[in-house]
């Protein structure tokens, strides 16, 4: 009875304060559910639907300290079967077998892929000797040798000969699990085609949005030349299929890629900028002054601004979760609340997450949302504790470094744990280039839009241009130094999660306990120093193989399989090419107790044998019985891939799909 007692009296000592955690207990629902290593029945879904209901209204007819307890609960149900319910809603067939054909469809996105080919998405697909019920919903092409001459048009349909498969698991047993990615983008089928694209139907009608922003994209393009332009287009419409992977590389080498991301920043200055504007010129004349209530009236006009910008940058879920912001401080302005708080954070964390839960997992709205909540909680103590920013010239200034400062720390830990790398410079770049983004780029892009049906727009395009080449230049130089990159190891999934209970707890609770959030910090960064990494990787394909030696991992093939190698070489932490670790090959296993054979050229295939205490691996199905630990085609294709951690009393294994479990986006491969 006591410990009840204490704990009804720290809940009721946070009455008021509890509304932020609201997303917080819907997120770890939505955790719970990709957690699951078996795909739930329909029976779990529906006992805890019935759950959510009475918990809820629990919470709202008690109100005691047991309510928020009640509330949370049925949060964390309702999170699972959101969850749950998305996964089964964008269901829809994967091809599991390696398709060569015709492939038609109707192009709805154009990006580019890590190789920096621009790849199509296509939906409307038809196949080749494919029933429609086993036709994926939509398929991605990245296009090379003469198809990537082709100019294609969004909402257009064309037809071109494409190889397809499967999406791919996770290159490496606990990395990312593309196969969950792609299910939730409809993707049953990704791929590559190098003959010609045919345009069958011209855009017309459909999608008109869509072809909307791919048709200000280039025309932003061409009234602005080069890399400056490219950038203009993706900050302006999230077309980024223009930029060349040396740009994008600078500016995530300098943390700057969040000025590509059309999020807080961009709808913060669209929408302040539209407000003033509009405010000031209803103040202007007589007409309107006395007329129609200023504040209000600019308020409205900034939200359908923000609302337009939402739907020309296709809205990613930065630019989703910077819109319902913009709502929520347009709403308080309208009825004269408190603008900014963590509430308003809060409200836009429990409709990005209701609307797409799968977003909880990704880099993109764990960034956001730890920038925001810390900028809000940092200025907010700022103004409660009367901090003096300097003199009113200087404030500005102040501003600047103190946002980039407190978003580059927050977002610091989960940028390295996702992409393996941090900036040395990323503040000073910072400095140099937000200030004029907000001062000139975004200014001048609205005004550009603005001008464009009166024909003025170049004289905009050309004042962007100007500070474009500012900050694509600050990039160039701060990436160019010596050790502008630091790289380290790839974490353990708990690491995100301690740093996720830390921040939250030092941000969002009450009191001198708040303090406690510095322990599971603390003993995240000790975890995360002592991450193992594999003795030995096997790629899912049998093709690839990675030992780990003195000098870093040694990869057995220069050339073939580089997403695959990229990628082991940034989760160890090495910023080395492939055919640099390639090189150690030959004397990697010098010194090693044990023998390790890799098989992956068909003239080899006569020397797929080995040894008892040794390890082969084979890139085809091997149909001989050996005496040795053998990993060949078959049972890698049932595996996934595989890490191997070398032992004093013999060796661990582990596989992908010991990780990623069985669930609706990898079944097919159970078949």
């Amino acid at each position: 009875m006591a410990l009840t007692a204490k704990l009804e009296l720290l809940l009721l000592e946070q009455r008021g304060h509890l509304y932020p955690w609201a997303p917080v207990a819907l997120g770890l629902g939505i955790g719970l559910f990709f957690a699951l290593k078996e795909e739930p029945g329909l029976l779990v879904f529906v006992s805890l639907g019935c759950v959510v209901v009475p918990l809820a209204w629990a919470a709202l007819r008690k109100p005691s300290a047991a309510a928020p307890l009640l509330g949370g609960l049925a949060l964390v149900a309702g999170g699972f079967v959101l969850a749950g319910a998305k996964a089964h809603w964008v269901a829809g067939p994967i091809i599991d077998w390696r398709y060569y054909g015709p492939v038609e469809g109707r192009i709805i996105h154009m990006d580019r892929s890590s190789s920096d080919a621009l790849r199509l998405t296509l939906d409307k697909v038809k196949l080749d000797r494919v029933a429609p019920d086993d036709t994926p919903h939509r398929v991605r092409l990245s296009l090379h040798g003469r198809a990537a001459e082709a100019a294609p048009v969004a909402g257009s349909t064309i037809m071109l000969t494409g190889h397809l498969g499967a999406p791919s698991g996770p290159v490496e047993p606990g990395g990312f699990d593309f196969q969950r990615h792609a299910w939730f983008l409809k993707l049953g089928a990704v791929g590559y085609t190098r003959t010609p694209v045919m345009l069958l139907k011209p855009a017309g009608r459909q999608k008109p949005i869509v072809q909307a922003r791919y048709a200000f994209a280039d025309h932003v393009r061409a009234e602005i030349g080069g890399e400056p332009g490219a950038f203009a287009a993706a900050i302006m419409t999230g077309d980024r299929s223009g930029m060349s992977r040396e740009t994008v590389d600078n500016l995530r080498h300098t943390n700057l890629a969040h000025l590509l991301a059309i999020s807080g920043l961009h709808m913060g200055l669209l929408s302040g900028f539209v407000y003033a504007m509009t405010r000031y010129g209803l103040v202007l004349f007589a007409a309107t002054r006395n007329r129609l209530p200023a504040r209000k009236t600019a308020a409205v006009v900034a939200l359908l601004a923000s609302f337009c910008y939402l739907l020309l940058s296709g809205g990613s879920v930065a630019t989703e979760r910077a819109f319902i912001m913009a709502t929520v401080a347009l709403g308080a302005v309208f009825f004269e609340r408190r603008v900014f708080s963590l509430r308003s954070v809060a409200t836009a964390a429990l409709i990005v997450l209701a609307i797409r839960p799968e977003v909880l997992l990704g880099p993109g709205f764990q960034m956001s949302f730890a920038a925001t909540t810390a900028l809000v909680s940092v200025f907010a103590l700022l103004r409660d504790w009367n901090v003096p920013l300097g003199p009113r010239w200087v404030k500005p200034l102040s501003t600047v470094f103190i946002s980039s400062a407190v978003a580059g720390l927050a977002t610091a830990p989960i940028a390295a744990a996702h992409f393996n790398h941090f900036a040395h410079y990323g503040l000073l770049a910072n400095l140099a280039a937000v200030p004029l983004m907000g001062a000139l780029v975004v200014p001048a892009a609205v005004m550009a839009v603005l001008l464009y049906p009166l024909g003025l727009a170049p004289l905009a395009f050309w004042l962007m241009e100007l500070g474009v080449a500012w900050i694509l230049g600050v990039a160039a130089y701060f990436a160019g130094l010596d050790g502008a990159r630091g790289t380290v190891v790839a974490p353990d999934i708990a690491v995100l999660i301690l740093l996720a209970l830390g921040f939250l707890t030092l941000v969002l609770w009450q009191g001198r306990l708040r303090l406690s959030g510095v322990l599971p910090a603390l003993l995240a960064f000790v975890i995360w120093v002592q991450t193992e990494r594999p003795d030995i990787l096997i790629s899912s394909d049998g093709k690839l193989v990675g030992l780990m030696t003195e000098n870093g991992r040694a990869l057995s093939a220069e050339r073939g399989s580089g997403f695959v190698a990229a990628n082991w070489l940034e989760n160890d932490g090495d910023a080395r090419l492939q055919y640099e670790a390639a090189a150690l090959w030959p004397e990697a296993q010098k010194g090693q107790s044990f023998r390790l054979r890799h098989i992956r050229r068909k003239s080899e295939m006569a020397e797929a044998t080995c040894k008892a205490g040794e390890i082969l691996v084979v890139y085809r199905a091997l149909e001989t019985v050996q005496p040795c630990r053998v990993f060949d085609l078959a049972s890698l294709r049932r595996s996934g891939a595989v890490a191997l951690y070398l032992k004093p009393e013999g060796i661990d294994e582990t596989t992908a799909r010991d990780i990623t479990g069985r669930r609706l986006w990898n079944m097919h491969e159970r078949r």
